[in-house]
């Protein structure tokens, strides 16, 4: 018998997914018309507790999108993390601006105190804007991203925005259900609490809708912007009249009917990546060069990834060693994203002070987090790395 293979992060479609899609194919509603596209969105809205929500076709449309309605022009630079994956940063250059590339702290987020250490040393503040000393250029917006449902120190980056006239936007896609436990934003959802904030439904996210997005806001008039902007600028149904360049980001119906379905299943699905963190980091913690990345003390994080942090100098063998050695175990795993900044399109933007991200970046390996995965497939994955230790 060939041995079991335990995927990275897989969908758990075990709730009424098929009765909705398949409601939806029956009342022939599969476009992006449909009952099920402005529940979804109602649903959503009503579980992060903010005033309204937009579905797109995914989580990268949706940050073009919250670009677009906080004002980000090609005139303009962004602030964004280096660690990260490349979709929240494309986006900026979707626009025809520029980004600014800022390290992450031991969260993986980005780092506030050099965010702050940035705006003060290296930029001007003249008649409200907030200027680069060396592009001159006006630095519009700061795009936080809450890494594998970990969050952003939020308290921190709204009073540097607060302070230099900034538009915050949240990439929350791995976040959804992360809310704060303590402090100014006690009970806040990751995502609410900037301008906008955006959440993905790719197929390895906490719940899935195949793909698909959703922009949320506690703003009315961007909302209803970011509505009419997805939905091709149309202001006449009839005789299809638009009024500025519009994108075909709407989701589907057959999207979200998925989605309800997943969505009923959210806070089981974090209760199950609770639990399983926290076997992982039992089982874990007694393997001397080994350590499983903690959450923030002040958040209910949704725990969508787990991150190993691998010493190779006291585990004895490297994060890639282990990588090929547990995908010979038919375990699949991944190293974190290779840094933003050192991708072939950015390599000419500025970053600032890039230190704890490469030492991330060489340390990481994501394992296997589904919430269908079983107690003896951690097992299973927990004895390997100590097998792999004694060797």
């Amino acid at each position: 018998m060939s041995e079991k293979f335990i995927p990275l992060s897989v969908p758990n479609l075990k709730g009424k997914e098929l009765q909705y899609v398949t409601n939806a194919v029956e009342t022939e509603w599969v476009s992006s018309g449909g009952p099920y596209v402005n529940e979804f969105e109602e649903k959503i809205a009503k579980y992060v507790e903010c005033k309204g929500a937009v579905a797109c076709q995914n989580g990268t449309a949706g940050l073009h999108i919250a670009l677009h309605v906080c004002g980000v022009t090609k005139e303009d630079e962004v602030i964004v993390p280096t660690l990260t994956f490349i979709a929240a940063v494309n986006p900026v250059k979707y626009i025809g601006a520029e980004p600014i590339f800022m390290d992450c702290d031991d969260s993986l987020c980005m780092d506030s105190d050099k965010l702050l250490e940035f705006c003060e040393k290296e930029c001007s503040f003249i008649n409200g804007k907030l200027i680069n000393n060396k592009t001159k250029k006006h630095i519009k917006a700061i795009l936080v991203v809450h890494v594998f449902g970990n969050a952003v120190n939020m308290e921190k980056i709204i009073r540097i925005a607060d302070t230099f006239n900034l538009k915050v936007i949240e990439d929350a896609t791995e976040a959804l259900g992360t809310y704060y436990t303590k402090g100014k934003y006690r009970g806040k959802y990751a995502g609410t609490i900037g301008d906008v904030g955006v959440y993905s439904f790719n197929g390895n996210k906490i719940i899935t809708t195949g793909g698909g997005g959703m922009i949320v806001s506690c703003d009315a008039e961007l909302l209803k912007k970011a509505k009419h902007l997805t939905t091709q600028a149309k202001i006449d149904d009839v005789y299809y009249i638009h009024d500025e360049i519009g994108y075909n980001y709407r989701m589907t119906n057959l999207q979200a009917a998925l989605g309800i379905a997943q969505l009923e299943q959210l806070e089981d699905f974090i209760r199950i990546k609770t639990e399983n963190y926290r076997l992982y980091k039992r089982q874990i913690e007694s393997i001397e060069g080994l350590e499983l990345l903690d959450f923030n003390t002040n958040i209910r994080p949704n725990y969508w990834f787990y991150s190993l942090i691998i010493d190779e100098y006291k585990y004895g063998l490297n994060r890639d060693e282990v990588l090929v050695k547990l995908n010979d175990k038919k375990i699949q795993t991944r190293p974190i994203w290779g840094l933003i900044h050192q991708q072939k399109p950015y390599l000419d933007n500025p970053n600032y002070k890039i230190e704890k991200a490469y030492y991330y970046k060489n340390k990481i390996l994501n394992i296997p987090c589904s919430t269908n995965l079983s107690i003896s497939d951690i097992k299973k994955i927990t004895n390997v790395l100590k097998d792999l230790k004694e060797q």
